[in-house]
């Protein structure tokens, strides 16, 4: 069964089309090391909730917009590989700065317990 990364990202509204160039440009890469599936979700219908939302998990601020990601791996087996073997890939300093706040990006793995096809 595959292998989940999910991402929660505030990103400043601006900055939608640098964002979409980066997820542009890095996807290939990922690609190339394994990646079966690559969504970026730009949040359209985010209400904010009673308890905890998206925007608190983040701390989204008014001008921001967050993005909800995924990418799917065949495995934790192959995406732990291609974790490592990327660190060293040349290409990630080539990329363009992050058009986002880093430091209240959230990222988890998930393994799967059920899946099914439309």
């Amino acid at each position: 069964m595959s292998y989940i990364q999910g991402f929660l990202i505030p990103v400043p509204t601006k900055n939608k089309d640098a964002y979409i160039k980066l997820a542009e440009k890095s996807a290939p890469i990922f690609q190339e090391y394994g990646a079966l599936k690559i969504v970026e979700a730009w949040g359209e219908s985010v209400p904010d909730g009673k308890v905890t939302d998206f925007k608190r998990a983040v701390k989204a601020k008014d001008d921001e917009t967050v993005v909800f990601s995924w990418i799917e791996w065949p495995d934790k087996k192959t995406y732990e590989a291609a974790a490592k073997e990327m660190e060293s890939d040349p290409r990630w300093k080539e990329m363009p700065e992050m058009p986002f706040d880093g430091a209240r990006m959230m990222w988890a793995g998930f393994d799967p317990i059920f899946e099914a096809e439309s």
